[in-house]
Order: C-alpha cells, then structure tokens, then sequence
C-alpha cells in the first residue's frame, strides 16, 4: 500500500519559514544547490522514531489562485499548551482550539507565519474518554 515519503511546505518568504519551524520543532534545514529556492527538512535525528523528512521551496503562485495547495501535516508533540504557546511567539496563528481525538491525543489546528496550516496532536490513550464506557 503507498504510503506518505515526503512532505513540501510552501513559502513566499522561505526564509521566515526556515525560522519558525527549527525554532519551533528543531527541524534542520539545508538548502539545496541550484537556482530553485529549495531546502531539505531534517525532522528526526535518525533514531527509531517514526516520521517523515520533507522539504521546503518558495511559493510558486499565490493561495488565492493558482498556488499549490497543501496537505495538512500533523506533528507530535510531547506537550500541546507549550506548543501552541510558542507557535504564537513566533508569528504563527492558532486557527482551532484543543481538542480531543478519542483514544488518540489531544489536537489543534495553526497556521505558520506563510499561511500554511498544519496540527499538532499531543498523545493520550484516554483523551475524549467517556467515563463508563469502553
């Protein structure tokens, strides 16, 4: 079955983009030689933890018209409020509240400083859990 290799994020100022995220999450990022805006995203530190590299370019476009698009990514984090907190502090937006996803964690909704939105889902067995029922 395929499945998800690689993620892009799209920047009209790539530049901005590279500082929210390594400030963010700690994401390494190396630009590419060649004359395409391109850096390779570096989301682990090649430890058994699951999860993706991806890359980031500049916008080709514009989100109102002919712009790519995105897929929403979500990103695990050890700590939700923290998270949310600091994406504020760095320019980005927080577009839905916490919320729970049963039997999976607790998730919300931001956008970064380029208008791309991604989640962020802290982990827990019993979040959304209704007393009494299994």
């Amino acid at each position: 079955m395929p499945r998800v290799a690689h993620f892009e994020i799209h920047a009209d100022d790539p530049e901005r983009a590279v500082t929210f995220y390594s400030e963010l999450f700690g994401w390494t990022f190396t630009r590419r030689p060649g004359p395409l805006e391109y850096w390779r995203i570096d989301t682990g530190d090649g430890s058994a933890e699951p999860g993706i590299d991806g890359g980031l370019m500049k916008r080709r476009g514009d989100l109102a018209g002919d712009g790519v698009g995105a897929y929403v990514c979500t990103i695990a984090v050890s700590n939700l409020k923290d998270t949310l907190l600091r994406i504020q502090e760095l320019g980005g937006k927080v577009v839905v509240p916490t919320m729970p996803v049963p039997q999976l964690g607790w998730m919300a909704y931001a956008r970064d400083p380029e208008g791309n939105q991604f989640g962020v889902l802290m982990p827990d067995a019993e979040a959304g859990a209704v007393p009494g029922q299994d």
